[in-house]
C-alpha cells in the first residue's frame, strides 16, 4: 500500500492489485510578497569586507561590523545613521575603497607570527594580541581585543620551537574544537622563526581605510565576477538603494540601468549647494526620465553627529531613503516628517522656495526637503516624485507597488513551470495571483476610489490560443488599479452674507 506523491507514478499502467495513496499539493499555492524594507547603502567605511553584502538592522550592528561614522564624504556610517533616525531597520551595506586600504599588522619576533588584522581600515590600529601562560602546564593562552568587543581568547596552545607558532596560527585560523570558533578580528601567519613567545602584548598598527580618492565610478563598481560597488546588491532583494553622496551626474544613467534590471529604487542626488537651473539643466543632459531613480536638489542637510561631536553637512539621501524604507510601497515620501535634520542650506540662510521655484523642480522631476511642508512646519519631501515625466508613473508609489508586485511574482510563480498545461493548472495559477492580489487590497495596498475591485486576472483560451500552448507558452494577464496620492487638494469656499446653505449628509460613496 504505497504512499506517494501526486504524478510520481503512472496511474494507467499499474499491474499489481494495491491501494495507491497519492498526496495532493494545495490547488492554491499562496504568495508571500517580498519585503520592501531593504534598503542597500554603498559608500566607503571604517573597516569590515570590501564589495560584500553585509546585513545590518542598526547603528551598533554597523558599528560591529564597519566602525563608527566617519566625518567625511562617502561615509556609509552617516547615510545608515540617517536612515535609522527615520525608522529604517534593514541595511544591506556595500563597503568600497579606493584600493589603497591597507589591514593593520605586527609581526612578531621577527619571523615567528604576523598577525593581520582581518579585514582593512583604520579601526583595527590598536588591536591587540596578548600572549600569556596557558591555563594548562606548558601551554599558552592567546587574547585577541579590540576596545568595545568581547576579548576573543584561544586557550591551552601546546608546542615548542616553530611548532608552537604554526599551533597558534591554526586556533586564531581554524578556532579551536568544542571551545571557540575562528577569530572575528584578525588571521596569522606562521613564519619559520622558532624562538620561544615573550609573554607580552602585541598592538597592530598601519591600517588605512582607503578612502582618500573615492569617485562616482567607485562606488558604481563592476559588473563582472567578483562584483563590486553598486552591483555587489544584486540579487541581495535590495528595494531601495543609495551610493552616498555621489554628486557625479555621469552615473545617474548606469544607475537607472542597474535599478530597472534589479526591480531597486535608485535614491540620488545633486551636488552639494546646487542651483535649480543648473540641477534642470543636468539632469536633462543626464537623460534619466524614468520611475527607477528619485533625484535630489542639492540642498543639502545639516545633521547633528554625535559621534564626533558637531553639526555635520549631508547629503539628503539617507534621509529620504530611510523613509521610503519605512513606508509600505504604496505610500509616497511627500508631506512625511523627516527626523533628524537640523536644517538645510537652503533654511540655514532663512529662505523658503518659491511656488515659481518649486514649479520648475517638478516640471524637471527633482524633489527636494523643504520646510514648511503642506501639513506643517517640518521637514519632508516636496514632491514625492521619481525622475519620470510621465504623470501616471512619476510617484513613488508607482515605482515601488511596481517593483513589489513584478518581483513578488517572479519570485513565487517559477513553480508552476514544468506542469502540464490543463484547466487545473489555469485555475491554480491564476487562483494564485488572485488570492495574492485581493491580500493586498484587503490590506488596503491597492484600490479603487469608488470601491470597486482594483484587479483582474486573466488565463484562458482568449489569451491562450492552441497553437501557442502547443509550443509550450502559457500567458497570464494581470492589470491591477493603484491607489493615488493626493497631490492637489481643492477646497472652494464661498462666503458672503448671501450665501445660501443647502445642509446635506455626508457621505463616504
Amino acid at each position: 500500500m504505497p504512499v506517494v506523491q501526486q504524478g510520481s507514478i503512472n496511474t494507467t499502467a499499474l499491474i499489481v492489485p494495491d491501494l495507491y495513496v497519492q498526496i495532493v499539493p494545495p490547488s492554491v499555492t499562496l504568495l508571500n510578497g517580498l519585503p520592501t524594507n531593504i534598503l542597500g547603502i554603498v559608500g566607503t567605511a571604517q573597516w569590515g569586507p570590501v564589495n560584500n553584502p553585509v546585513t545590518i538592522g542598526d547603528m551598533a550592528g554597523y558599528s560591529r561590523q564597519f566602525g563608527a561614522i566617519q566625518a567625511r564624504k562617502y561615509d556609509m556610517g552617516t547615510a545608515v545613521a540617517a536612515a535609522v533616525l527615520q525608522g529604517a531597520n534593514n541595511f544591506r551595506c556595500v563597503r568600497v575603497t579606493d584600493g589603497t586600504d591597507v589591514a593593520a599588522s605586527i609581526v612578531v619576533l621577527t619571523n615567528c607570527i604576523t598577525f593581520t588584522s582581518k579585514y582593512s581600515g583604520t579601526l583595527a590600529n590598536g588591536d591587540t594580541v596578548t600572549i600569556a601562560n596557558g591555563t594548562k602546564a606548558s601551554t599558552y593562552k592567546v587574547t585577541v581585543a579590540r576596545a568595545g568587543y568581547v576579548p576573543e581568547v584561544f586557550d591551552n596552545i601546546s608546542g615548542t620551537g616553530n611548532a608552537l607558532w604554526v599551533n597558534i596560527a591554526a586556533a586564531i585560523n581554524n578556532g579551536q574544537a568544542g571551545v571557540r570558533g575562528a577569530s572575528d578580528l584578525i588571521v596569522a601567519t606562521a613564519g619559520a622563526g622558532t624562538t620561544a613567545p615573550s609573554l607580552t602584548t602585541y598592538t597592530l598598527a598601519g591600517g588605512t581605510d582607503g578612502a582618500t580618492t573615492i569617485t562616482g565610478s567607485t562606488l558604481v563598481g563592476v559588473d563582472t565576477v567578483p562584483r563590486k560597488g553598486m552591483y555587489a546588491l544584486r540579487n541581495t532583494f535590495t528595494s531601495i538603494a543609495m551610493l552616498v553622496d555621489c554628486d557625479d551626474s555621469t552615473t545617474w544613467s548606469t544607475q537607472v540601468s542597474f535599478g530597472l534590471a534589479e526591480g531597486i529604487y535608485m535614491i540620488a542626488t545633486g551636488p552639494s549647494g546646487d542651483s535649480i537651473t543648473n540641477a534642470v539643466s543636468t539632469k536633462s543632459t543626464a537623460g534619466i526620465d524614468s520611475y527607477a531613480m528619485k533625484l535630489l536638489l542639492g540642498d543639502w542637510v545639516y545633521f547633528n553627529d554625535t559621534v564626533n561631536g558637531y553639526v555635520r553637512l549631508v547629503s539628503p539621501q539617507g534621509f529620504i531613503a530611510g523613509r521610503l524604507a519605512n513606508l509600505s510601497p504604496e505610500q509616497s515620501s511627500l508631506n512625511k516628517p523627516l527626523y533628524g535634520v537640523v536644517g538645510t542650506q537652503q533654511s540655514y540662510k532663512g529662505l523658503v522656495y518659491s511656488g515659481a521655484e518649486l514649479t520648475q523642480l517638478g516640471q524637471a522631476g527633482i524633489d527636494v526637503i523643504t520646510n514648511p511642508s503642506p501639513g506643517g512646519s517640518y521637514f519632508s519631501a516636496r514632491f514625492g516624485h521619481n525622475t519620470s515625466s510621465n504623470a501616471v508613473t512619476n510617484g513613488d508609489n508607482y515605482t515601488r507597488m511596481t517593483n513589489y508586485i513584478a518581483y513578488t511574482l517572479n519570485s513565487g510563480m517559477g513553480l508552476f513551470i514544468g506542469r502540464l498545461h490543463t484547466p487545473q493548472f489555469r485555475l491554480e495559477a491564476g487562483a494564485t495571483v488572485s488570492a495574492f492580489l485581493d491580500g493586498m487590497w484587503q490590506q488596503g495596498m491597492i484600490g479603487s476610489a469608488d470601491g470597486s475591485v482594483p484587479y483582474s486576472v486573466q488565463i484562458d483560451s482568449s489569451n491562450n490560443p492552441q497553437n501557442r500552448v502547443a509550443l509550450g507558452y502559457a500567458q497570464m494577464d494581470v492589470k491591477v488599479r493603484y491607489l493615488s496620492i493626493v497631490e492637489k487638494f481643492i477646497v472652494n469656499v464661498e462666503g458672503g452674507q448671501s450665501v445660501q446653505i443647502n445642509r446635506q449628509t455626508a457621505s463616504l460613496t
